[in-house]
């Protein structure tokens, strides 16, 4: 379940914070979570898939990691990126 080129380039394109910029930590985290919501959706339709519901647990801790090191390297940038991706914490 990976993003196909077009949806990557137009998320780094949202979320970059300078021209060149594809792997800041605001990136990563826009990238995961839309993965994230892919997985989500497939795993609704498929239940018992317990490959992608391990790997989806893994995306969500990966994604809470670079969150976090956002938070303590800079606080402004890690709200407003909760607000923009509509995520809880």
């Amino acid at each position: 379940m990976s993003l196909d080129k077009g949806t990557k380039e137009e998320i780094t394109k949202k979320f970059q914070l300078h021209e060149k910029d594809t792997g800041s930590a605001d990136v990563q985290i826009a990238i995961l979570t839309e993965r994230i919501a892919e997985l989500t959706d497939h795993l609704k339709r498929t239940p018992k898939d317990h490959n992608s519901r391990l790997a989806l647990l893994k995306l969500v801790g990966q994604r809470r990691r670079l969150l976090d090191y956002l938070n303590s390297t800079d606080t402004k940038r890690y709200q407003a990126l909760i607000v923009k991706l509509n995520l809880r914490r």
